[in-house]
C-alpha cells in the first residue's frame, strides 16, 4: 500500500518491496511490512541517507575492526570458547561465566550478544527468570525464510539485459544488489505462499551481490565471489522432510536455474558453492530458527516489546545481566545501535555498583 502511494512502475515496487521482506516470513500484502521497508532505508552511510555499502576485505574485516578498537582499549578476546552458561549469586545476581571447559570467568555484569532464546533458556536455568518472561521468549516469531548460497565463479556474470564488455571488467550493475525474480510484487507473493505450505519458492526471490567486483582481493584475477540471498525456504519442510544434503542442492540448483534464465553461462561458470538453509544458520551461527534479527521485525516485536514487555531497555530480568543482539532493540541490521545502547545503560549502572 504504501509503495503503491508513491510509484508506478510494478518492477520498481518489486524491487523495493524486497526490502519490506528481507529476513521475514512475510509477502508485500503482510500488514506491518511497511516497517520493515523503513529499517532498511532509515539509516545513512557516510552521509548518504538510505544507502548501503560493502566491506572492504568482507565482512569479517568489520569484526576484527571492532576487535582492534577493543582490545586497544584493554579488552582481552577469546576465541572458538563455547559459553556453558551465566554464573548467578545467592542473590540471583549476573556474577560472570562458564566456559564449556570448567574455565569460569568471574565480572560484575554480562552482556550478551547471543540471541534472546539462548541468553535466557539455554544459558540460564529457567527457574531464575520469571515465568510470563519465559513463555514470552519462548513464543517469539523465529520463523526464517532466507537461505544464504555463497559461490565461487571463474568469471563475471553476464546478463541479457546488460552484456558484459569485452574486457570482462566490472560494469556499474556488478557493483550494485540485483535483484531477479523480482519483476512483480505478485511473484515475490506467489514465493512466499508456497513456503508457508513447507515448500521451498519454485521461483525464490534472489539478492545477487558481486562484493569482488568492488574488492578485487576477495577472489584471485578473473575470478570473483556471488552472495546470494534467497528467500523463500522455510525452516521445515512439509512432511518433516530433513534439509539434507539433497533438499539443499535441490534448492540451490532452483535457484541456479532461475540466475540462468536472466544471465546465460552462469552455471558453467561455478567453481564452488556453500548453501545455509535456515537450520544450517541455526547451527553455525546461532540464530533461532534461523532468523538473522534473532526474531522477526514485524510491529508486535519491536519497540517497547522486544525481547520482551518492560524489558526493551537492555536490562533483563536478572541484575547485572543485558542483552545487547539483535533481538534487543532496535533489532537487526549491521548498524551496531543496539550494542551501543546496551553499552550506555550498562556503564549508567556500573558506576552506581
Amino acid at each position: 500500500q504504501i509503495l503503491d502511494q508513491w510509484f508506478e512502475s510494478e518492477p520498481l515496487k518489486a524491487t523495493l518491496a524486497t526490502d519490506a521482506v528481507i529476513g521475514a516470513m512475510a509477502s508485500p500484502h503482510t500488514p506491518g511490512s511497511g516497517y520493515v521497508l523503513l529499517h532498511h532505508v532509515m539509516g545513512e552511510l557516510e552521509g548518504r541517507r538510505g544507502a548501503w555499502g560493502y566491506v572492504a576485505g568482507g565482512m569479517g574485516a568489520l569484526s576484527q575492526a571492532i576487535a582492534c578498537a577493543a582490545v586497544a582499549q584493554g579488552a582481552h578476546i577469546f576465541a572458538e570458547k563455547a559459553v556453558c552458561h551465566i554464573l548467578l549469586g545467592k542473590d540471583g545476581r549476573a556474577q560472570g561465566i562458564v566456559l564449556q571447559d570448567g574455565t569460569e570467568v568471574r565480572s560484575k555484569m554480562v552482556l550478551s550478544n547471543a540471541s534472546p532464546q539462548i541468553t535466557f533458556l539455554e544459558l540460564i536455568s529457567q527457574e531464575q527468570l520469571p515465568k510470563d518472561f519465559v513463555q514470552r521468549i519462548q513464543q517469539v516469531d523465529t520463523r526464517s525464510p532466507v537461505t544464504k548460497i555463497n559461490v565461487a565463479v571463474d568469471r563475471l556474470p553476464s546478463f541479457l539485459a546488460a552484456p558484459n564488455a569485452r574486457d570482462g571488467q566490472p560494469l556499474p550493475h556488478h557493483q550494485c544488489s540485483i535483484h531477479l525474480n523480482c519483476e512483480g510484487t505478485h511473484l515475490l507473493h506467489q514465493a512466499f505462499t508456497e513456503a508457508t505450505h513447507g515448500h521451498p519458492s519454485s521461483r525464490p526471490m534472489i539478492e545477487l551481490c558481486i562484493p569482488s567486483a568492488l574488492d578485487p582481493e576477495l577472489a584471485p584475477g578473473g575470478c570473483h565471489v556471488v552472495s546470494l540471498f534467497t528467500q523463500y525456504t522455510p525452516s521445515v519442510l512439509a512432511g518433516g522432510q530433513p534439509w539434507d544434503e539433497q533438499a539443499r542442492n535441490a534448492y540451490a540448483d532452483t535457484v541456479f536455474d532461475s540466475i540462468e534464465a536472466y544471465a546465460p553461462g552462469f552455471k558453467a561458470s561455478v567453481i564452488g558453492r556453500d548453501i545455509l538453509t535456515p537450520p544450517d544458520l541455526e547451527r553455525i551461527f546461532g540464530l533461532p530458527g534461523g532468523n538473522i534479527f534473532h526474531g522477526g521485525m514485524s510491529l508486535d516485536q519491536l519497540y517497547f516489546v522486544r525481547p520482551a514487555p518492560s524489558y526493551s531497555g537492555y536490562r533483563s530480568p536478572i541484575p547485572g545481566l543485558y542483552l545487547c543482539g539483535s533481538g534487543a532493540h532496535p533489532g537487526g541490521g549491521v548498524m551496531g545501535a543496539a550494542g551501543r545502547n546496551a553499552a550506555h545503560v550498562a556503564l549508567k549502572d556500573f558506576r552506581c555498583l
